[in-house]
């Protein structure tokens, strides 16, 4: 399994009262791991760090907060 040993961290961005929620694991080498915090137990997502921070910098860009 490619994410064996991820460290999972709950975005910034999700609020306390069980909303819409994405959990990140960067400790990885090569790789970032995504998933729904409210269901760990279902699929993931790998992305190469480079995807990983573009995605992060889109989305940072078209922020309306």
């Amino acid at each position: 399994m490619e994410l064996a040993g991820a460290q999972w961290r709950k975005s910034t961005r999700s609020s306390g009262n069980g909303g819409d929620c994405v959990e990140v694991a960067d400790n990885l080498p090569g790789i970032v791991g995504v998933r729904d915090s409210k269901d760990t137990a279902g699929p993931e997502l790998v992305f190469g760090p480079a995807a990983w921070r573009a995605f992060v910098a889109m989305a940072k860009a078209h922020d309306p907060a």
